[in-house]
């Protein structure tokens, strides 16, 4: 039988009869065939494919899970177990909010999330086990967070301040994590490790003296040589402590990896990196390179992305690239940008099919030179004229090798 179905719902062991659409929104030569290796479900969910034609007569169908029905008064509801809600792949839509709703929570969030992950950092530099239940429960509200409006937090987090870098790029990191899971399609406790290991995957820079992680300048050799050791000694850190799975021990050893097998610190290539240490690698340096560090301002969100894309396939996962682009938006809501019209707004709404072309407020004029009464640009809309304006190239520091190899 054939039935057609979302990407999103898409599991291993189902067979793909045909991908609807145009064959230039899918990577592969054949359309039809069993879906047995997680790295085609990866790169699947990341092409523009979104619909999928399936014979369950071939493969496995779609679970649904069982709905919770009316009972007599007096007797509790039945709900379905979670294990099978695990298991299914439907597609659910998660409660929504607004983006400026949500902001209010983030702050809130963020405030506490700064606390919890220098406390953390604390216990590691002392030689303690580390404490998880915060831990976990921060995960679990970023990943709520994310859930009602994905934007939000992430926007927030990417605009800390230098001084406080260290700490809130694990959060940072971890919002990331969860987005990037959920547009692979991954179900609850997956993306629950996901955003854990996204928290923690950075722990072994309590083990490199502050003098060296703040250090303004740039780095002797002897002092790069000591920050290449955090992997291991962020994974020595979590190997001690309790309720801690593999998936954070694996992102937090592997971040820095790279494809090609010329990264640290066991330089693995391609064929010994997991998903998740691919989905840490993108994540890390994304909030890495859009962040303001001791010893250099952050890229814009757009040229970040820009050159993150030449470091494919060699340094970065293609598939899981393309995936986190189509879940970041190449214009972040919250990132300032200038039109051709001499205006600079600000990014209020993306378009799902149309990332390049976002709502915009304008609120400047470069020519005046002064404040001007906000307006909304729709770029994608027809009849708009105006167009995001790209900056000089060559007013963007080519950091792209010192970035790579991490700090």
């Amino acid at each position: 039988m054939l039935k057609r179905i979302w990407v999103t719902d898409l599991r291993l062991g189902m067979f793909v009869q045909e991908f609807c659409g145009s064959w230039l929104d899918h990577p592969f030569w054949r359309s039809s065939f069993e879906l047995i290796d997680p790295q085609d479900l990866v790169r699947i969910r990341a092409s523009l494919a979104r619909e999928v034609i399936i014979d369950t007569s071939r493969g496995l169908d779609v679970v649904v899970p069982d709905v919770a029905v009316d009972a007599p008064d007096g007797q509790s509801k039945e709900q379905p177990p979670s294990s099978a809600l695990r298991d299914t792949q439907v597609h659910v839509p998660p409660p929504h909010v607004s983006f400026d709703d949500e902001c209010v929570r983030a702050k809130k969030i963020l405030k506490n999330a700064k606390s919890v992950v220098t406390s953390v950092f604390q216990e590691a530099r002392m030689g303690r086990v580390l404490e998880m239940t915060a831990v976990i429960g921060l995960v679990e509200i970023i990943t709520s967070s994310v859930q009602r409006n994905q934007s939000s937090l992430i926007s927030l987090a990417r605009l800390k301040n230098a001084d406080e870098y260290t700490y809130m790029h694990s959060v940072a990191v971890c919002s990331l994590m969860v987005a990037l899971a959920r547009e692979l399609g991954f179900d609850a406790e997956a993306t629950r490790k996901a955003g854990l290991a996204g928290l923690l995957h950075d722990v072994g820079k309590a083990a490199i003296p502050l003098e060296v992680l703040n250090k303004p300048g740039k780095l002797t050799d002897a002092e790069f040589d000591l920050v290449k050791r955090h992997p291991r000694a962020g994974a020595d850190i979590l190997e001690k402590s309790y309720d801690v799975d593999a998936v954070a021990f694996d992102v937090c050893l592997h971040h820095h990896e790279k494809m090609d097998g010329t990264g640290y610190p066991e330089k693995l290539d391609s064929d010994n990196l997991s998903l998740y240490a691919r989905m840490g690698a993108v994540c890390d340096i994304y909030d890495a390179v859009t962040s303001n560090r001791p010893y250099k301002d952050g890229w814009d969100p757009a040229v970040s992305l820009h050159r993150m894309s030449e470091w494919t396939p060699d340094h970065l996962d293609r598939a899981v690239f393309h995936a986190f682009v189509k879940c970041v938006g190449i214009y972040p809501i919250g990132s300032l940008v200038r039109l051709q019209s001499g205006r600079i707004g600000v990014v209020v709404e993306q378009h799902p099919q149309a990332s390049l072309t976002p709502k915009v407020k304008a609120f400047y004029s470069i020519g005046s030179q002064s404040r001007i009464r906000p307006e909304i640009v729709d770029l994608s809309h027809v009849s708009c004229k105006d167009k995001y304006a790209c900056g000089r190239r060559s007013a963007v520091q080519p950091l792209v090798a010192h970035m790579l190899g991490g700090r």
